[in-house]
């Protein structure tokens, strides 16, 4: 899905440094950026050194923050439920005023 978006020939990330998680295995593969950090994997077969797991803290707690707003958006139905529309432009005025709301929230 991600590189039916942003398809890896047109350099869409490689001005930015950008944070993943385990599900994005093979990204720095597939697209150029400034950085990556992605956590390590652990197997049965080579579970992490406690090097390794204190560098994946460390990246979970640089994601959390946006993994909370993402969070909080999806508090608001309409974007957590069966997407049923089909005019996109108004899903993302949608989306837009959810996160507004969601930033006057914290704020206030």
């Amino acid at each position: 899905m991600l590189k039916e978006e942003f398809p890896p020939n047109n350099n869409w990330f490689e001005n930015f440094k950008v944070r993943v998680d385990l599900g994005y295995q093979g990204f720095d593969k597939d697209y150029i950026c400034k950085e990556v950090y992605l956590p390590k994997k652990a197997s049965k077969k080579h579970p992490l050194t406690r090097e390794q797991k204190l560098s994946n803290q460390e990246l979970a707690s640089q994601r959390i923050d946006v993994e909370h707003s993402i969070g909080r958006i999806k508090r608001y139905r309409i974007l957590s439920d069966r997407l049923r529309m089909h005019d996109f432009d108004a899903y993302d005025d949608i989306l837009e005023v959810c996160a507004g709301l969601s930033n006057f929230y914290i704020s206030n």
